[in-house]
């Protein structure tokens, strides 16, 4: 990336490991937030009658996220996904999202060792 590219000011480092390769079958924890941290995705209810336990009131955009969410593994049925827990807050989104070994990917494997076997 061009070091001069907005003097430097939008550049941070990396929170992603360098040697890890995020297609790798695994559980992932992810974090998304809205922008400027604004609460588009609901409120906390302290007021409610749980007292010890406040709850979290969805906006209809914040419906929406949790909606989305769950599609999320239905549409890419290919990608070998499963859900872990899953939480929408006012301002961020928290969830585990699983990767599973694709067929895909053991039949790039496979292809590869096929390939280098007959190719010696």
């Amino acid at each position: 990336m061009d070091k001069e590219k907005f003097q430097n000011t939008y550049r941070i480092p990396s929170a992603r490991l360098q040697n890890w390769d995020y297609g790798w079958a695994a559980l992932y924890f992810i974090t998304i937030c809205t922008h400027r941290r604004i609460c588009f995705f609901g409120n906390i209810d302290s007021t409610s009658d749980r007292v010890s336990s406040p709850t979290m009131q969805l906006s209809k955009i914040g419906e929406i996220v949790a909606s989305e969410w769950l599609k999320t593994f239905e549409l890419r049925q290919d990608m070998n996904l499963y859900q872990g827990e899953f939480v929408v807050m006012p301002n961020h989104f928290h969830a585990i999202i699983g990767i599973g070994k694709k067929p895909i990917q053991f039949a790039t494997q496979f292809a590869t060792w096929f390939a280098t076997w007959f190719a010696t």
